[in-house]
């Protein structure tokens, strides 16, 4: 009873909030809320249960052993994730803790712990939000997700001083880890596709990753995302991420809903958490200001900085095993940050391009190495996206003898197989203001969102681009189709039944060698 009215609530509440342009997870806290006031008058608990914890917990799980999927470990020990985690870890902290002994009146021990557990920022909805966006492995969604994962080993050495459990000897076997690597890819190989990749999945994020580390003392968190990262150069690596897919989002919504039963707030809590809503903005501010020192353009910096900019659910963790009288007003806070950040997020772009000519003027006149310009040689077709189709529309160029240059903004794809693929973020207004396009006569938008499509399309024709744009669309939706148009799109191709008509035409020439 209790997992079909949760999910029922869930459902209707995910449905609403989108129809006014919030994200679902918004919905889903909503959702959380009213269980937990209304649970009761309905014959239901008030709090989430052992069932929703134990499933939002291997959907944390699930999570961040795709983002480690995802992942580079060289992008982890770049001084701009190393210095810009520590450097907010120690200023927020620090203000957070003068704050809470001098106006709150709270004990040193105790505002020093609050404030630790403010300065992390989600984990959860920072990845859901890249992850949403196509923009995990773009330079700010690596630098992000470099940052959460500094602060994730930050809470498990807090947790450890505090708690009194420090790791076992047998902890050291993590770092065989990179040993072991032939044996999951062994393992990969065997599983093959469908259900048994699925389930090496499961197995890796929360047998081996989860229970693992947790039974030497370590977070089974991060035994999720090592396990990820292990496999993360596996060339099915994103194969197995996306099977996982649709079972991590399940499983997430309990999550969602495990805050949002944490418990109804009285008065001091609520202004707790609105107190500390308004101070929300100064965290994006302040990690967007350090990203900037360490040399990241304003855009990037603006984008990473925004994506941190919400309270985080280990928090809530630390909270529940040290710091109990403050877990609802901690859950209230965390929930009002998501409520706030996630549609803010959701328009990051379009507020950067508003905002751009007040904020370029912080900008440093040295680059990251990371964001150099871009030359596309003497290339007469570009193709934006290089995944699994922007790869096979690049090679399908190539044999027919074209001039192609392949962009996408994951790294490591840069001069792979042999082919001309170079680093850049179409989503970035200021790198198409420096491209030089003169040479281009058709450009492929093979990019995995509508808005990276649309955004391209725009900064085209903008610069004065009056080739062809062809743009690939995942689903039959002629709204999409519009919008696409409108922005300067000349043809678009629907890709499954693209698929569907390149099988009909072999089959035709088997036909027709057949009678021949």
């Amino acid at each position: 009873m209790l997992e079909v009215v949760t999910l029922s609530f869930a459902f209707v509440f995910g449905i609403a909030v989108r129809q006014i342009g919030l994200p679902p997870l918004v919905g889903f806290l909503g959702a959380g809320f009213a269980l937990n006031a209304f649970g009761p008058v309905m014959g239901l608990p008030s709090d989430a249960g052992p069932i929703l914890e134990h499933t939002a917990h291997l959907g944390v799980l699930l999570l961040l052993f795709t983002i480690g999927l995802k992942l580079n470990i060289k992008n982890l020990i770049e001084p701009v994730v190393l210095g810009s985690a520590f450097a907010h870890l120690l200023i927020s902290s620090a203000v957070f803790t003068a704050g809470f002994v001098w106006i709150a009146g709270l004990t040193l021990e105790t505002a020093i712990l609050l404030s630790i557990a403010l300065s992390f920022s989600s984990t959860v909805l920072a990845a859901k939000v890249l992850e949403g966006k196509g923009e995990l492995r773009a330079f700010h969604g690596r630098i992000a997700i470099g940052i959460l994962v500094m602060q994730d080993l930050v809470a498990l050495a807090v947790l450890s001083v505090y708690s009194g459990q420090t790791p076992s000897i047998w902890a050291l076997w993590v770092l065989a880890l990179p040993l072991l690597r032939p044996l999951f890819y062994w393992l990969m190989r065997v599983a093959a596709h469908d259900e048994l990749l699925v389930l090496m999945g499961v197995v890796l994020a929360v047998a081996a990753g989860g229970m693992g580390f947790q039974a030497v003392g370590l977070s089974s968190e991060v035994g999720a995302l090592a396990m990820g990262l292990t496999l993360s150069q596996h060339p099915r690596a994103q194969e197995l991420s996306q099977a996982l897919w649709g079972i991590k989002e399940v499983l997430l919504i309990s999550f969602f809903l495990q805050i949002g039963m944490s418990g109804l707030p009285d008065t001091d809590a609520l202004l707790f958490a609105v107190v500390m809503a308004m101070l929300l903005p100064l965290k994006g501010v302040l990690f967007s200001a350090l990203m900037i020192i360490f040399r990241v353009r304003v855009r990037n910096a603006f984008l990473g900085g925004l994506s941190l900019a919400a309270y985080s659910e280990f928090g809530l963790i630390v909270a529940a095993s040290i710091l109990e009288d403050w877990l609802v007003p901690l859950a209230v806070t965390v929930a009002l940050s998501f409520v706030i950040a996630a549609p803010v997020n959701r328009f990051a772009h379009a507020l950067f391009d508003r905002l751009e000519k007040h904020l370029t003027r912080f900008e440093t006149n040295v680059k990251h190495p990371d964001e150099q310009p871009v030359e596309l040689g003497d290339a007469s077709v570009l193709v934006l996206g290089m995944g699994r189709i922007g790869s096979s529309a690049y090679d399908f160029f190539a044999e027919q003898g074209i001039r192609v240059t392949g962009l996408d903004s994951d790294p490591n794809k840069v001069g792979r197989d042999g082919r001309r693929i170079r680093y850049a973020d179409v989503e970035d207004s200021g790198f198409w203001q420096q491209l030089d396009i003169s040479r281009l006569q058709a450009v492929t938008l093979a990019t995995p969102n509508t808005e990276s499509k649309l955004i391209a399309s725009r900064q085209l024709r903008k610069a004065g681009f009056t080739g062809s744009i062809v743009a690939g669309m995942h689903f039959q939706d002629e709204d999409e189709k519009t919008a696409l148009k409108a922005a300067g799109v000349d043809q678009t191709y629907q890709l499954m039944s693209g698929a569907g008509i390149g099988i009909a035409e072999k089959t035709c020439e088997c036909l027709q060698k057949s009678t021949a």
